[in-house]
């Protein structure tokens, strides 16, 4: 059988045994390495998208994967009714390195989420206080769990799912105006993205988010960020709150910190945590030692003192060759937003296919809701790599261009 109808064979099996929820790209990746990975058949991409903003540090980073192997021959499973040194040490570097005080693992970042909205309505009723509601903002995305996808502000991800969780309101990201006239004494917290990721690389504008936590104090509810796509690099410094001259109370992060491995983390203060006794919340995989092994090496590796400026300049690199590659193709491409490692670009039509264009020349990105193209390359892609990707994205453009441009544009 030949490579091809093996990639064919795999793929039919797939069809035949997971469920269409999932619509995969139709290759079968196969290993990596760096910012490159190759599919069973031998091709070859540069791959731009990052898993989804996880491979922060690349495919098959040789750190991480001496920290998984080490531990996973010493102990791969203990649950949660017994402490591991990977999981303190996780924890503390992540409370080192930020305000927080506290950390709870889980395995993703919608269980992060959904850890955050409990801890903050057991917080005001151990409080004695009428506080359950939640704002969050239109078009963002916090997961695809009940709790998490009712947060989540797309009509699209909830519809078909009600009765949806009770107690969420949304208002227009970046309008502090709107925000104000939605919280209030039954508000238990709001919950936003520091920057829109899912809902197309939209940033807010300079000192919203600092109006933002001055409002909750006001109000007396609790501030929660969802870091799980710009945290751990993704925007140049470790976490992008530390960028907004602001402190929340809770951050929720996943991706990035594990580089591959699931892993997610609530990070908040002594006092918020308390909420959260033995027996309220828990997650039997939290904490997995080889996980946060994984953990370990990443944080390692990002605080390193020449990484995250290394990160700064390479952004820099990132953006000026998709500034480049927008203003050539300025017919179909607009607008360039995101921050560091996490770029958008408007679309002017349609560009759903274009990921199929891009692949096809030798490159992974992704769209998102047909209008915007991502990428979230890994954090240490190299210049001479860049260079080269954006050569072959170029061509993918002017050829689906060519094909696709819809009549009268």
């Amino acid at each position: 059988m030949s490579t091809l109808a093996s990639t064919a064979d795999i793929l039919a099996r797939g069809r035949k045994r997971l469920l269409h929820c999932i619509n995969p790209q139709p290759v079968v990746l196969d290993h990596g390495d760096g910012a490159l990975v190759w599919d069973v058949d031998g091709n070859r991409y540069i791959d731009l998208l990052g898993g989804l903003a996880v491979t922060g540090l690349g495919h098959a980073h040789p750190r991480v994967v001496e920290a998984i192997e080490k531990q996973a021959r010493k102990l791969i499973h203990a649950s949660n009714l017994y402490a591991t040194t990977p999981a303190i040490e996780l924890a503390e570097k992540l409370c080192a390195n930020s305000f927080a005080e506290r950390v709870f693992f889980a395995n993703s970042g919608a269980e992060a989420n959904e850890a955050a909205l409990k801890a903050a309505r057991k917080y005001f009723h151990d409080r004695g206080e009428g506080r359950f509601e939640f704002v969050t903002a239109h078009n963002s995305f916090h997961g695809r769990t009940f709790a998490t996808v009712t947060a989540t502000g797309q009509e699209k991800y909830r519809a078909g799912f009600e009765p949806l969780v009770p107690g969420f309101r949304y208002v227009p990201f970046n309008d502090i105006e709107a925000l104000a006239r939605h919280v209030g004494p039954r508000t238990a917290a709001v919950l936003l993205e520091p920057i829109q990721g899912e809902g197309g690389l939209i940033v807010p504008s300079p000192g919203y988010l600092k109006q933002v936590r001055q409002l909750t104090r006001e109000v007396g509810c609790l501030l929660i960020l969802d870091e799980i796509q710009s945290g751990i690099g993704r925007t140049g410094t470790l976490f992008a709150y530390q960028q907004e001259d602001m402190v929340p109370d809770i951050i929720t992060i996943a991706k990035g910190l594990g580089n591959g491995v699931p892993i997610g983390a609530m990070l908040t203060t002594e006092d918020i945590s308390k909420a959260l006794q033995p027996g309220t919340h828990a997650s039997t995989f939290g904490g997995n030692p080889v996980a946060c092994a994984a953990g370990n090496a990443v944080m390692d590796v990002l605080l390193e003192p020449s990484f995250l400026p290394g990160v700064r300049d390479r952004a820099g690199l990132l953006r000026r060759h998709l500034e480049d590659l927008a203003k050539k193709h300025a017919a179909f491409m607009g607008e360039v937003r995101g921050r560091g490692m996490w770029l958008g670009v408007e679309l002017k039509w349609d560009g759903a296919k274009l990921v199929n264009y891009a692949r096809e020349h030798g490159v992974l990105v992704n769209i998102i809701h047909g209008h915007v193209m991502r990428l979230a390359p890994p954090l240490v892609v190299g210049e001479d790599l860049m260079k080269e990707a954006f050569e072959k994205l170029d061509k993918a453009v002017a050829a689906f261009i060519e094909k696709e441009k819809p009549a009268g544009k």
